[in-house]
């Protein structure tokens, strides 16, 4: 059978937080509870009930959604408790397919609960970064134990004496 298109975690008590996958099957898998959700259905896909908005949104970061649409009286209080999804859909007038074809986000999402770990693809991907440091005396010479244990443990020895010569 196909995956559900519109699988989704809903508070007991009204609104909705929906997201595609296999929501059932990877809550189960990131280790949620699921004694206190029940599971309803339809042709269009797998809803998840929880017994509180808490446990709606614990199940919605563990299964790391492709798409989250948050429908519930204070979207933004639930926004800011989400932690894994790829692209999100904030309030009943912005539905998934507005972020698919027209408001401006890219399509290129993690699926299969990839969203614990990766981001959908972003303009920045395309540019070269580079990172930059610059210690003073005194900064080296604190971050000196610290660099010549882990150079120590990798056996990067060279790594410890660039240190070592510099605070001598």
């Amino acid at each position: 059978p196909a995956a559900p298109a519109a699988p989704a975690a809903a508070p007991a008590s009204g609104g909705r937080i929906r997201a595609t996958g296999l929501a059932k099957k990877l809550a189960r898998e990131a280790g949620i509870d699921l004694a206190d959700v029940r599971p309803t259905g339809g042709p269009d896909g797998l809803r998840i009930v929880a017994k509180d908005v808490e446990l709606a949104i614990e199940i919605m970061n563990g299964v790391a959604p492709e798409h989250l649409c948050i429908e519930v009286k204070d979207p933004m209080d639930v926004l800011s408790k989400i932690r894994n999804a790829g692209s999100i859909f904030v309030g009943p007038y912005t539905p998934i397919a507005a972020g698919d074809y027209a408001s401006g986000t890219n399509h290129v999402l993690p699926t299969s609960g990839y969203a614990t770990m990766c981001s959908g693809l972003t303009v920045s991907m395309f540019r070269k970064t580079s990172t930059v440091q610059m210690l003073t005396k005194e900064g080296l010479a604190a971050l000196a134990p610290t660099i010549n244990t882990l150079a120590g443990v990798e056996g990067l020895h060279a790594h410890a004496n660039s240190v070592k010569i510099r605070n001598a």
